[in-house]
């Protein structure tokens, strides 16, 4: 078991990001993952930094611990050659510490560029297909043109590779992109404790590293944690169908007024009670992935790293799926 710390790139400024990457290390985490995005989830949230600037910078900042984009869209905002060539330099100047983390994105951050963002779920994940395809013909070196439905790529060449390639995971949710996962990354990353995510990878061939965040609001006391996770997190209770389509932070304002502590309190891991984390966590075990991002959405993240040091390093490492 591989435990990570959610960097809430939406949350904090980059240098704020950093330093926190710089304690994640210091407290023993495996991993950070930062999400990718241009526009936070809630404009009380308050930021959203260039992901690609903050990593890195976390490269340089640190010696061990690995890096994670959670996740980036390769297909509107970006091009997948730049995806490609930007995981390569990351890659090495982590040297071999980068994880490329990739999905089929939300229109909140893809619809920016003013390409639109396709309606159809079938689309993105053959868009999604596509760009992995690019990347993977771009790391395989020398001078390489594609042409896809979607996509293109007119005679383009990654001069900087490094000897091992970086690991991709892809977002996935259900069947179809679960399958892309298999066939064309290297591991898996979901955000929900449902076993079929992981079956439904198992069974089209997948046999990579699984990646799941998990929900925790770290504060002094359970209600202090959970009023913050209400004002900056609710947007997670919304459902992946509804994340992936809401083009602005007002929108999510919107769409969330009816989730209330209750809520937070039945699907997040609040407070200072070591069992209720491991209780939250021991879900995703069971679910079947096997390295657990650790997402705090309380107001303190100093505080929660010291808590992750003190009371739930040891205990994270330890769990097992029930039965097993």
């Amino acid at each position: 078991m591989k435990v990570g710390y959610k960097l809430a790139a939406e949350a904090f400024g980059p240098a704020e990001l950093v330093r926190q990457a710089v304690l994640a290390e210091q407290a023993g985490f495996d991993f950070v993952e930062i999400s990718d995005h241009y526009h936070p989830w809630l404009d009380h949230q308050g930021h959203s930094p260039f992901a690609w600037t903050v990593l890195g910078s976390i490269a340089a900042r640190t010696s061990r611990i690995e890096l994670a984009t959670g996740v980036t869209c390769p297909t509107v905002r970006y091009h997948p050659a730049v995806i490609a060539q930007a995981a390569a330099t990351l890659a090495l100047l982590s040297e071999g510490r980068f994880v490329l983390g990739v999905g089929s994105g939300e229109r909140l951050n893809e619809h920016v560029v003013g390409r639109g963002f396709p309606d159809a779920v079938r689309t993105r994940h053959e868009m999604l297909r596509e760009a992995l395809e690019i990347i993977r013909l771009l790391w395989s070196g020398g001078y390489r043109s594609y042409e896809g439905k979607h996509l293109r790529l007119e005679d383009a060449r990654i001069f900087d590779l490094p000897e091992e390639l970086p690991l991709i995971a892809v977002a996935a949710s259900g069947p179809a992109s679960t399958r892309i996962a298999a066939e064309l990354g290297d591991g898996l990353f979901a955000t929900e404790d449902k076993p079929e995510i992981v079956q439904q990878y198992r069974d089209a061939g997948g046999t990579g590293p699984r990646y799941a965040e998990v929900p925790m609001a770290w504060a002094s006391d359970e209600h202090t944690a959970a009023r913050a996770a209400l004002e900056t997190s609710r947007w997670a209770l919304t459902g992946w169908k509804v994340m992936s389509e809401l083009p602005n932070p007002v929108n999510f304002d919107a769409a969330t007024t009816t989730v209330r502590e209750d809520d937070i309190l039945e699907k997040f891991a609040c407070g200072t009670d070591p069992a209720r984390y491991v209780e939250v966590a021991q879900k995703f075990v069971d679910a079947g992935f096997d390295r657990l991002v650790m997402q705090n959405a309380g107001p303190d993240p100093d505080g929660f790293i010291d808590f992750y040091r003190r009371e739930l390093d040891g205990r994270m490492r330890q769990l097992k799926p029930n039965g097993a």
